[in-house]
């Protein structure tokens, strides 16, 4: 209603309410466990923790000053720790303080800022993380000096945030432009030093071509393209290649399909099925060609 048929304000205000009392979103504030936390942790490799729930909300649209949003929320806040989820020195962090991966932080700061949590400790942390070719990489570490594409999507999604909820910040955006520059001068998903297409990410072996709905760490072009038209940048030649690559995925239908699905438990069953045509990827891609045909 918002993005595709531009739609009054008070009616998608009306519609939004409901994300907190029915379907999905009613779902999942429903399991939340009386000691603040979903799936029993601040974060796990299942996907159904409470920064994953936090997430889909998130994309989900649950309006942040909604009663439900906020009871949730608080219950994070005042209860949700570190404790057995990261290294030993972050398990008396509370939940929106984060812990010391640069992927994971900066998917608990696009949700804090979200919600209008306090995360400016996790915004300073990222911004002394980045690395000199703009990007981020949970495996700086341990030496690494490149940036990785899903590090980097994850942390330049929580500096935008930060910036819409909290105003800019000279800093952060200095790091965000030259974050999203990293990804420009790699056209999306070419590599800087070759020219060639990144054909699977080392880490987990997923294609950047392969649209994933939810996406998670995962990077992938679609995920890139999003976050350009959430920031509005001006699309120029070096996004071409990955708007065709987008276009080319359209079906006769209109429809994109959900390509992957990538591994873990689902907090609450959702629609899209892998292989078959995608809601979620459908809005995502609809809403990214009317950014690049306005800007143009």
């Amino acid at each position: 209603m918002r993005d595709l048929t531009d739609s009054p304000a008070e009616k998608v205000a009306v519609e939004r309410a409901r994300v907190a009392t029915d379907g999905v979103g009613a779902q999942l504030l429903t399991i939340q466990g009386t000691d603040g936390r979903w799936g029993g942790a601040a974060w796990n490799r299942g996907w159904n923790s409470t920064m994953h729930v936090l997430m889909l909300l998130r994309d989900m649209g649950l309006d942040p000053a909604s009663d439900e949003a906020r009871r949730a929320v608080g219950r994070v806040r005042d209860s949700v720790t570190w404790k057995d989820c990261g290294p030993q020195e972050c398990d008396r962090n509370p939940f929106f303080v984060g812990e010391v991966e640069p992927c994971i932080n900066g998917q608990v700061a696009a949700v804090g800022a979200y919600f209008g949590q306090d995360v400016r400790g996790i915004i300073d942390r990222l911004l002394t993380e980045q690395l000199p070719d703009g990007g981020w990489n949970c495996e700086a570490a341990n030496g690494s000096t490149r940036s990785s594409f899903n590090t980097t999507i994850c942390v330049l999604e929580a500096l935008l945030e930060y910036e819409l909820r909290f105003g800019t910040k000279a800093e952060v955006t200095k790091a965000r432009v030259s974050g999203q520059e990293y990804l420009l001068e790699r056209r999306l998903f070419h590599r800087r030093s070759t020219g060639k297409i990144v054909s699977a990410c080392r880490k987990s072996g997923a294609a950047f071509t392969r649209f994933a709905f939810p996406t998670w760490w995962h990077y992938d072009v679609l995920r890139g393209l999003e976050y350009l038209r959430n920031v509005d940048v001006a699309p120029d030649k070096r996004v071409a290649e990955a708007i065709e690559l987008l276009k080319s995925k359209r079906d006769r239908d209109g429809r994109w399909p959900l390509e992957i699905f990538h591994p873990g438990v689902m907090p609450v069953e959702m629609d899209d099925v892998e292989g078959q045509p995608s809601r979620w990827n459908t809005l995502r891609a609809l809403r990214v060609l009317n950014w690049y045909s306005a800007g143009k």
